[in-house]
């Protein structure tokens, strides 16, 4: 790369940083290019996103961000993954590493919020954004379907029991 690809790299990061909900720090432990990108596509599925970054400039990307308290994990070979969900990411990396162990987890970031090893596998463990709306929306849904039930109860009762007149009178 020559300085003028290195500073727009650094700036691209930088601006990732500024916008994203949660950046997951991994270690590289010899992925093959398939095993990559695979992981790549479970990555863009969730809403995510992961990128191998030189670690040098991923630290001069990180200045004037919520992340700078990235730069102790930023050694080796990484790579990162971000999400604008503060769970996506987490959740599709600790799940990729389960069934590879060529991928670890080192640690990351909600915000100024310095995660370890531990921080992202509880946090991958969470529910998505999309699965908490949907668990609102069905509670919120759930007292008008009850409700119709309840109003509606009384009338097939009293269906019933002029049916049965009926049937008796009929007999």
């Amino acid at each position: 790369m020559d300085r003028s690809q290195k500073a727009d790299a650094v700036a691209q990061l930088s601006q990732v940083f500024k916008e994203v909900g949660v950046v997951v720090v991994t270690r590289n432990l010899g992925l093959t290019v398939d095993q990559s990108t695979d992981l790549r596509g479970k990555m863009r599925e969730v809403g995510a996103t992961y990128k191998v970054a030189k670690n040098r400039l991923a630290k001069l990307a990180l200045k004037d961000t919520d992340y700078v308290g990235l730069e102790e994990y930023l050694t080796g070979p990484t790579a990162l993954a971000w999400s604008q969900d503060p769970v996506a990411a987490a959740k599709a990396a600790v799940e990729f590493a389960k069934s590879n162990d060529k991928l670890e987890i080192v640690g990351g970031s909600m915000g100024s919020q310095v995660l370890d090893e531990a921080g992202i596998k509880a946090l991958a463990s969470m529910p998505s954004l999309d699965e908490l709306r949907g668990t609102i929306v069905g509670l919120v849904n759930a007292p008008a379907t009850k409700i119709a039930q309840v109003a509606t109860a009384p009338a097939n009762k009293l269906a019933r029991v002029i049916g049965a007149y009926a049937a008796k009178d009929a007999a």
